[in-house]
């Protein structure tokens, strides 16, 4: 990634986390990233790897459901079509709608979600998530990822297994209201990818804590 881009995106990102800040719950700590943020942005190769699970498994889940995969040639306007209404939904409380190749991540703050040290979902962010898992189950024609990152601070073991089960909440969240599990698989990834290396203030702590929905688009 080039400066220019680098800053580009800071810019952006510190535009939305300025949303965020007035438009959460007063109760969840502002999230501003600082000036030394270096952004990974759609650049983290977890974003664009394979499927969690793996795409055969996968896919013969999605077919046992009798999900109907997007042609090819349909791809490109079924995202974007996904990707505006998930834009619309989400404006102005925090969340990153973010296009990955031909995928969308959506990352979500986990201040928003937990409390600190904790797995169930905050009930402040329902409303948000089950908007999210209205759209996600309407446009059921692709795979579902959902990833949990925590900072760095405690230990790595007990880090990697708050995140795993905080990403196991969100899937079962999703699936409680209406999203097909076929389409659905979670992984913590625990502290092993920061947005903030080293996250050495509580601000680039709070930002590291984060939840990931990532749909790709299940192909014919």
């Amino acid at each position: 990634m080039t400066a220019n881009r680098i800053l580009a995106a800071a810019s952006i990102t510190c535009s939305l986390f300025a949303i965020s800040a007035c438009a959460t719950n007063s109760a969840a700590p502002p999230i501003a990233p600082p000036a030394d943020f270096v952004a990974l942005g759609v650049n983290a190769p977890y974003l664009s790897g394979p499927l969690v699970g793996g795409q055969r498994s996968r896919a013969a889940k999605m077919r046992a459901a009798k999900i109907a995969p997007v042609a090819a040639y349909a791809v490109p306007s079924y995202m974007q079509d996904l990707d505006s209404e998930l834009r619309r939904q989400t404006a102005g409380i925090g969340l990153d709608v973010l296009r990955v190749g031909d995928g969308i991540v959506i990352r979500i703050p986990a201040a928003l979600t937990f409390n600190a040290g904790s797995a169930a979902v905050n009930p402040q962010f329902d409303a948000t998530l089950l908007e999210i898992a209205r759209t996600v189950k309407t446009r059921n024609r692709t795979f579902v990822d959902v990833y949990a990152h925590t900072d760095t601070t405690g230990t790595a073991a007990g880090n990697q297994a708050l995140s795993d089960k905080r990403a196991a909440a969100v899937a079962s969240y999703l699936a409680n209201h209406g999203v097909s599990r076929a389409r659905i698989a979670s992984r913590g990834l625990g502290q092993s990818a920061p947005l903030y290396n080293p996250d050495d203030t509580p601000t680039k702590q709070a930002a590291n804590r984060r939840v990931e929905i990532r749909l790709v688009p299940y192909r014919g």
